[in-house]
């Protein structure tokens, strides 16, 4: 039977770099929100000689979810989901931000869980934003509602994110932080939740990165800072995150899971102890 990967976001980005390196032993599903570009990306993808197929998905639907996983089973046997979709402060209001972010991952987690078998991988991609917060406004209680009633979550998640709301792009920033980290939250949840099964979950923080989400960001004069803490004075690649996600979901990486890998050039760390960003 033919393995297939499933990656969500898969468009452009690390989402369809990563899918260069997949696809050379599998057939690659790429899910987005633009029928257009998916159809691009998979052009791309088989001008390398990659099986390839489109299919738009919103994962803020868990309707829209199970079709998509009605999809890729019917294409083969899931062994890998990339779950890379995801809205920044500049693209969506605090509620969508946190319905595609955190619902969705708990939606992709879920669903697929229910055709992946032993030594299938999920890799949810969550942000370095999930380090940023002080822990005291993690709203971490809350998490555990995002499985069992998602307007509490929602309502919860909402009024910590609202304490920034004097400022739009703030109070966007607030609920993308807390999104992200409740991606690692609930990736390491996951891990425990489906190990028993075989399936081995574990999450990845991008930093920021070169691609159209992170130029727009840059361009908000956020991102100055943290290029100025990481270790090499840049952003990093949508290539070079595109292998480190392959890497980390290559089934031979068997034995890790239930932790956030933190591709970040340095950058929280940089923040957080060895650098003092420069002022600009």
């Amino acid at each position: 039977m033919e393995r297939v990967c499933v990656i969500t976001g898969g468009g452009s980005g690390m989402g369809l770099e990563a899918a260069k390196f997949l696809g050379k032993e599998r057939i690659i599903v790429l899910s987005g929100r633009t029928e257009k570009k998916l159809e691009n990306a998979v052009a791309a993808l088989k001008d390398l000689g990659i099986t390839a197929y489109p299919r738009a998905c919103d994962t803020s639907s868990r309707e829209s979810v199970r079709a998509l996983v009605q999809f890729a089973a019917s294409l083969g046997e899931v062994s890998i989901v990339i779950n890379s979709a995801g809205l920044s402060p500049v693209m969506a209001d605090p509620m969508t931000i946190l319905k595609v972010n955190a619902l969705g991952t708990v939606y992709i987690n879920q669903e697929f869980a229910k055709v992946m078998g032993k030594g299938s991988v999920i890799v949810d991609v969550a942000s370095m934003a999930a380090y940023q917060l002080p822990a005291f406004l993690l709203p971490k209680k809350a998490y555990p509602l995002a499985e069992t009633d998602e307007a509490r979550f929602l309502e919860k998640t909402m009024k910590r994110s609202a304490l920034a709301k004097k400022d739009p792009y703030q109070f966007a920033g607030f609920a993308y932080s807390i999104s992200k980290n409740f991606v690692t939250w609930y990736a390491a949840k996951s891990a425990f939740d489906l190990g028993p099964k075989g399936i081995r979950v574990c999450s990845l923080s991008p930093g920021l990165i070169a691609t159209g989400m992170g130029n727009a960001e840059a361009e908000k004069g956020a991102a100055a800072s943290q290029i100025d803490s990481t270790c090499e004075h840049r952003m990093g690649t949508p290539e070079g995150l595109g292998f480190a996600i392959a890497s980390v979901a290559d089934e031979r990486n068997e034995y890790l899971a239930a932790v956030d890998v933190l591709v970040d050039g340095g950058c929280v760390r940089g923040m957080k102890e060895f650098k003092k960003p420069q002022k600009h």
